[in-house]
């Protein structure tokens, strides 16, 4: 007898409920829905930490400019993020208050870490509750701590790993090439946005837009939110592009 999917079995309709090869169902939904989202690139540099994310601007008449993917958790503490915006907004206003409460009770700034961990959890605890679904974004929390730059990614599971650099979101394996073959610790906060402008450009040919990209750093001499303005976009979409 032909085994039955496990849609037509119902292991897909709750969280709790394993299928019986062992898979959560409603959790790989979720990641799909992640790979479905806007691309979004962290990296580690030598001089910081940076995220370069496609705000996917299809509408002629949204004003860009008010579009944001980029957030500021804390001064030193910056994130993105890829699949159900709504979603997260929620970690990242969540995180925002941690960092805050951590001045106030601490008089200094929170880890990168801490951060990372709270919303983890928290989308943990959304894999085992009835009634519950999973959050459906990615996030990139890229920030500045005591011993350097520090880059996370955190997934629907729960799961974080920190990384030197990554990718999330739509034309994950492509872009992820490009890492794997161009990345260097060594590289600066310049060269690696030279080299994220380089990734975005092949990945969306035609559809490249000056006004679809949204790039943030934070400098360890400096630690404090720099947004990347058109102008400078720009001409490094030319010098990639040999123009």
């Amino acid at each position: 007898m032909e085994a039955m999917p496990h849609q037509l079995m119902g292991y897909d309709r709750a969280i709790t409920l394993f299928s019986p090869d062992g898979r959560l169902l409603q959790v790989e939904y979720a990641k799909k829905t992640v790979k479905q989202g806007s691309t979004a690139i962290g990296f580690s540099c030598k001089d910081g930490v940076l995220l370069v994310t496609d705000k996917r601007i299809v509408d002629k008449l949204v004003v860009a400019d008010a579009v944001e993917k980029i957030f500021q958790i804390d001064e030193h503490v910056i994130s993105t993020a890829s699949g159900i915006l709504s979603d997260a907004r929620v970690l990242i206003e969540r995180a925002q208050m941690k960092a805050q409460q951590h001045r106030i009770t601490y008089d200094g700034p929170v880890d990168s870490l801490s951060i990372v961990k709270d919303i983890a959890n928290l989308k943990q605890i959304c894999t085992q509750s009835g009634g519950l679904r999973p959050f459906g974004v990615s996030l990139l929390i890229a920030g500045i701590d005591e011993d350097g730059p520090k880059l996370f990614e955190t997934d629907p599971t729960g799961i974080f790993f920190q990384y030197n650099a990554t990718v999330i979101g739509e034309g994950e394996a492509e872009v992820e090439k490009i890492l794997h073959k161009k990345y260097k610790k060594s590289l600066t906060i310049e060269q690696c946005l030279t080299l994220a402008i380089k990734a975005l450009s092949k990945l969306l040919g035609k559809d490249f837009s000056v006004d679809r990209v949204d790039a943030a750093y934070v400098e360890t001499e400096n630690p404090k939110l720099v947004k990347v303005d058109n102008e400078r976009i720009q001409k490094l979409h030319k010098k990639v592009n040999g123009k």
